[in-house]
């Protein structure tokens, strides 16, 4: 089996060299490349296969949300991580919306870095207690109800699949009219899956309705 391909986004040397010296003696994980910033960790994806990137919120130039969007807009199958010192559920929140699989303190210790990493592999959710204590006690306070018909963040991108898996196209079609890969129609699909809590195309196609994303052309 192939190591994980790591990515680490920090716009603190110190920091990054921190992570590495906690990541590189573990067994099955490389870190392949490191960004100081959300511009450069979309620049590195361009010619570096990762399979995470490891993502600080407050960067100069692109911070970690916009960043973490523009990865799953583009790099699709790529997954995030977010290391961060804020416990805050405003970026929690922004964090899972743009698409992160994760969220985990700057004080966690290897295993609980290695527990998250894996755990996002096998295509789980992961946050540290401090990040479920805070959504808990968001969501207790009553703020985390939301009017807004979507609340979940879909990208342009997952609209125009969404849209074409209601019209029932195959991968193979929506690759053909979008001209993209299967697999990169794949990983959109599976990421709307994830976020969406649909178990199948069916459910897909259910939400679609329910939160009038196809009648109301939203994205266009």
């Amino acid at each position: 089996m192939a190591n994980i391909k790591i990515l680490l986004a920090d716009d603190h040397k110190i920091v990054r060299d921190g992570i590495k010296l906690m990541l590189e003696p573990q067994a099955g994980i490389d870190v392949v490349d490191e960004a100081q910033n959300g511009k450069e960790v979309l620049e590195k994806l361009e010619s570096q296969l990762v399979d995470i990137v490891v993502m600080d919120i407050n960067m100069p130039e692109m911070d970690g949300i916009t960043a973490t969007r523009k990865v799953k807009e583009k790099f699709p199958e790529v997954k995030v991580l977010a290391l961060t010192m804020s416990n805050d559920d405003l970026h929690i929140r922004q964090m899972i919306q743009a698409g992160a699989s994760g969220y985990i303190m700057k004080s966690a210790g290897r295993k609980e870095l290695k527990d998250a990493i894996d755990a996002i592999m096998d295509g789980k959710h992961y946050f540290s207690d401090e990040a479920t204590e805070s959504i808990m006690m968001d969501l207790v306070k009553g703020k985390g109800k939301s009017t807004d018909p979507d609340p979940i963040h879909i990208t342009d991108r997952e609209l125009e699949i969404l849209e074409l898996i209601v019209q029932e196209h195959t991968n193979q079609e929506i690759a053909e009219k979008l001209y993209i890969s299967s697999r990169t129609v794949d990983a959109h699909r599976r990421n709307l899956l994830q976020k969406t809590g649909a178990r199948n195309t069916a459910g897909l196609v259910k939400y679609a309705f329910q939160h009038n994303l196809i009648s109301s052309g939203k994205g266009n």
